[in-house]
């Protein structure tokens, strides 16, 4: 059952200590001084309410209480910056489901009405912690909700979970053409993909309140995830925040169907753990086609491993780089025949390696040192790796080239395109100076990690680029709190051509739907994938040649 409605207001019940004012002084307006109110309180007998009041959308409290208004316009949703708003003790018998659309909303006071439904939009507000209803002849269902602990997320939660969902789903994102294949030589065309999938147990309402937890559920999301991996096939899957048993029970089955092999490794945490506790750890996982690919050996970057061996007495690199246990999952593919799709075929004495590696880097902001010493030891990992693979596959070169061996590098670097990270990874050279690497003692540690001469700078010896390079994509991370790019494929300027990519999520499409971030029930992840297609020439015949152990021992 549920209270009995009561109209009277208690004493004291809604005290509010943050509405106080003051008054400018005679001498502060004629000096000239300026006013500036992000709270507004109107109280009396009001029963209808100035359409001007939509235009003040500076506000961020409103205070409507202890009035006779008996309707709130939709035209409230214009205040898009609202934290606070009291509408209690009024005669709303009503609320517009656009009330809904002002999710900064902190406090929702709608005590002392005549409400006996919500309207399921009210479920979007996910930021809200205080919502006022007492006093309101509330239907059992929602009164039993609301009363009980923890109520006002029980209660938003329950209203979200059962809105509507808008039966479009986003339209084809669009291809952008970079570049035309070649037709004058043997070339290997494959497809590219870079897809953070979002692990179950990070997919939580305390990070993603604004989606319904049905749709976080991994039992749904993740037919979402494989329908978009098979729907764009690629060639290549690269993957991040793969659960360890998602991905034997899973990924790994789903896509065996599909033709494709695949590797996999959890994060050094994994090592520590009991095997129940182990199954639940994410890591990363590389998908490649078989008709197209042999794997000859992968390799594993645990960058706390790294850290504790190069650390030569840092305390910053033991305290801040070796506590976490991010890693890098790198293969080494020897290109099938039947990936050269241009007709023209190779001659027989061609082996052409590849090099691919995915990395899921340090997340926290607050630690761009941390993410920037990771990058730098990963492609020093991927040199060591280059240089191995050059001497089986170049044994006759006098001169050991990394850059022999075309490099496909991707991941979520949790870097934004003018970091530290990308720098590095894009010119080739980092300044020792750099902000990124704030003032922490790093300098002995990370002397290894140079390949120039230079006594303040740090370098790798990979002539990269990165695709999504002119503006493509605004975002390939889409939440409430951040929106911004952090994934990224970088491959090999030598050898590798970037003929197209995939375009962005239409905009349109993402205001239309009032998508205040993802996942949401059309968008299985926080991140979007990123899909390229690429061409590796051939270099000439007599530069190569096929190694009499060709498959090395992983």
């Amino acid at each position: 059952m549920y209270r009995p409605f009561q109209r009277e207001k208690e004493k004291n019940e809604f005290t509010n200590s943050r509405r106080a004012h003051t008054i400018m002084s005679p001498e502060d307006m004629a000096a000239g001084k300026k006013s500036y109110w992000p709270e507004l309180e109107i109280t009396g007998t009001i029963c209808n309410l100035s359409p001007a009041l939509w235009k003040m959308n500076h506000l961020t409290s409103l205070y409507l209480n202890d009035n006779n208004l008996s309707h709130i316009p939709p035209e409230i949703a214009r205040l898009s910056c609202l934290t606070h708003l009291d509408v209690s003790s009024n005669k709303l018998r009503h609320l517009p489901p656009e009330l809904g659309d002002i999710v900064s909303l902190r406090e929702l006071l709608l005590n002392n009405n005549f409400l006996r439904n919500l309207p399921f939009e009210l479920g979007r507000l996910f930021r809200l912690s205080n919502l006022g209803l007492k006093g309101n002849p509330l239907s059992p269902e929602l009164y039993v909700i609301y009363s009980e602990s923890n109520g006002t997320q029980k209660l938003l939660s329950f209203l979200l979970d059962n809105l509507s969902v808008t039966p479009s789903e986003p339209p084809e994102r669009p291809w952008v053409t970079i570049n035309p294949p070649t037709r004058t030589r043997p070339a290997c065309v494959f497809t590219v993909m870079c897809y953070n999938v979002l692990c179950d147990k990070y997919a939580t309402r305390q990070m993603y309140g604004y989606c319904p937890s049905w749709a976080l559920s991994w039992e749904y999301r993740r037919k979402g995830i494989m329908n978009e991996i098979r729907h764009y096939s690629a060639d290549i899957i690269s993957l991040q925040e793969v659960e360890t048993e998602q991905f034997y029970n899973f990924f790994l089955p789903e896509l065996r169907r599909e033709g494709f092999s695949g590797i996999f490794s959890p994060k050094s945490r994994a090592k520590t753990m009991s095997e129940g506790e182990r199954k639940h750890v994410d890591g990363c996982a590389i998908f490649y086609r078989a008709s197209k690919f042999t794997l000859i050996k992968e390799y594993l970057v645990e960058f706390n491993q790294l850290a504790m061996a190069n650390a030569e007495g840092s305390d910053d690199m033991l305290n801040r780089v070796m506590t976490k246990d991010n890693i890098g999952l790198a293969a080494l593919f020897q290109i099938k025949e039947g990936a050269y799709s241009n007709g023209l075929q190779p001659e027989l004495n061609h082996a052409q390696p590849i090099l691919a590696c995915t990395a899921h880097i340090h997340w926290d902001p607050e630690f761009c040192d941390v993410k920037l010493i990771q990058t730098m030891m990963l492609m020093h990992e991927l040199y060591t790796i280059a240089e191995e693979a050059n001497a089986v596959f170049y044994p006759s070169s006098q001169k050991h080239d990394v850059n022999n061996i075309p490099l496909l590098l991707c991941g979520d670097f949790n870097s934004l395109p003018e970091s530290g990270v990308i720098e590095f990874l894009s010119t080739g050279r980092v300044s020792g100076s750099h902000p990124d690497f704030k003032d922490f003692r790093y300098k002995e540690s990370l002397r290894k990690f140079n390949y120039c001469d230079a006594t303040n700078e740090y370098t790798h010896p990979f002539r990269i680029t990165r695709t999504y390079n002119d503006g493509v994509m605004p975002y390939t991370n889409y939440t409430f709190d951040f929106k911004g790019i952090i994934d990224y494929v970088f491959y090999s300027k030598r050898h590798i051509t970037e003929l197209g990519v995939l375009g962005p999520l239409d905009a349109e499409w993402m205001r239309d739907n009032k998508i205040a971030g993802c996942p949401h029930p059309h968008i299985p992840s926080d991140h979007f994938p990123l899909l390229v297609e690429l061409e590796l020439s051939l270099p000439t015949p007599s530069t190569l040649i096929i190694p009499n152990d060709l498959i090395l021992q992983r």
